[in-house]
């Protein structure tokens, strides 16, 4: 009676869940986190895995028929993907939309300067960082240049290792002091990158000296520095965690981890006839504004030519999305933040999160009744170990996602993702056992 009645999370652990291939699915995830810490590699590393399983650029003037395999770039950075059905205005889309960007130092337009003999990178954080993370911490550039004359050039290169320095403890007492926001000042994110001078008349010796290097081996100049896109990301190797391996590590979860099992379940995905779009995007961290995020009319144009043959405004009626973002997983170590009750639970599948959002449920679609029922049901009848929770107690802080904006457009939408433990730091910890069940999530949604 009492199991008719209740609700308690199941952690997959203790289900009939093979162990076996949720070690070896973490481990494929693992090598593709270790290979695209940028929204242009995962770009590209989706699209050639895609091409490899049978799809093909959209063609916006030939028709799509059903059962065809497509995909759509934009500018790069955010990539579509999706399999065509019968009727998307009688039976809807159903769309997993995730997004590709994580929070990293970026380049200042005209970055390089030189002080007391070091040569120094000016950076502008990129999404919510903690500032003091970032200090002391092996970084890597990534990045692409577009020249003077038109060249476009890949700064990736894990040859160099670069760092932004950090104050000794023994002359830190006034930096102690201040509150952690302010520890460490954004302006003081000046990643270190060289010390040896050059033989110039130049008064800075050190940063012509890196200039040298720079053009010698990528053969850009300053100028060129203006029109780049040049990050650092953490130089850190993601990994397997924990004597039992069940944990992941890595830099970039938020929202890889997303985006990675969304495509993965589409991959592998039978659709029943209905028409199918993963859409990984940029921007997220920034509010989902420009050309490359949730905000575009990409989106519209992608959708306007899957509904060219029927009325796409009825057929955002009858789709669905899982907005696929990740939730804060209960950390013991800081459990005042967090109503464990709602909250997401390491090891118990992907968390459906109704609302997110601010004071109020500022900001957030907040899921209806019945688009909770639909998943809800449709998870247990397949047995898909998942839980329900919340992004912390109410007035802790929040967050948002791009769920609004697909709501905005008259789909059904609910949020769901991996939960993580250090959400937005440099190395963030998942379990191996969520992204398992999250993609068999995303692969049943796919084929109802």
């Amino acid at each position: 009676m009492s199991e008719d009645i209740t609700y308690k999370k199941v952690n997959v652990y203790e289900t009939d869940a093979d162990v076996e291939q949720i070690s070896e699915l973490g481990d494929k995830y693992i090598e593709f986190l270790n290979k695209c810490k940028t929204e242009r590699a995962c770009v590209r590393y989706f699209v050639e895995k895609a091409e490899k399983n049978g799809y093909k650029a959209l063609d916006f003037k030939s028709p799509l028929k059903p059962g065809d395999k497509f995909y759509a770039v934009n500018r790069s950075k955010s990539v579509f993907l999706g399999i065509m059905g019968n009727d998307p205005e009688k039976d809807g889309i159903h769309y997993c939309v995730a997004h590709i960007d994580s929070p990293r130092l970026d380049l200042k337009p005209q970055p390089l300067c030189e002080d007391s003999g070091l040569a120094l990178l000016k950076t502008h954080y990129y999404g919510g960082i903690k500032k003091y993370q970032w200090t002391a911490l092996p970084l890597q550039m990534e990045g692409t240049v577009v020249t003077r004359d038109g060249k476009t050039i890949d700064l990736s290169d894990n040859d160099y290792t670069f760092c932004v320095t950090d104050l000794l403890p023994h002359l830190a007492s006034e930096q102690s002091a201040k509150t952690v926001s302010k520890a460490i000042e954004g302006e003081d994110l000046k990643i270190l990158c060289g010390s040896v001078c050059a033989d110039t008349e130049e008064s800075d010796k050190v940063k012509y000296n890196v200039l040298k290097i720079l053009n010698k081996r990528y053969g850009i100049t300053e100028r060129d520095l203006i029109s780049a896109e040049i990050s650092f990301v953490p130089k850190l190797t993601a990994s397997s965690v924990g004597f039992d391996n069940s944990l992941i590590g890595a830099y970039g979860h938020d929202d890889r981890i997303c985006a990675w099992t969304a495509f993965e379940a589409l991959m592998n995905a039978k659709p029943s006839g209905r028409t199918v779009i993963v859409a990984l995007v940029d921007k997220e961290e920034t509010g989902s504004d420009g050309v490359t995020g949730m905000q575009s009319a990409f989106f519209d144009m992608v959708a306007d030519k899957v509904c060219e043959n029927c009325n796409r405004h009825i057929a955002n009626y009858n789709s669905k999305c899982l907005s696929a973002d990740v939730n804060a997983a209960f950390d013991p170590i800081y459990p005042s933040v967090l109503d464990k009750q709602n909250a997401s639970i390491l090891g118990c599948g992907p968390t459906i999160t109704k609302y997110t959002g601010a004071r109020g449920k500022s900001g957030t679609s907040d899921a209806s009744a019945e688009t909770m029922a639909y998943f809800a049901n449709l998870f247990d009848k397949n047995k898909v170990v998942w839980q329900s929770g919340l992004l912390g107690k109410v007035d802790a802080g929040g967050g948002g996602t791009v769920a609004k904006y697909i709501a905005n457009r008259n789909i059904d939408t609910v949020d769901i993702g991996v939960g993580l433990l250090s959400m937005h730091a440099p190395y963030e910890i998942a379990s191996k056992a969520d992204v398992y069940e999250t993609v068999r999530a995303f692969r049943v949604f796919m084929e109802d």
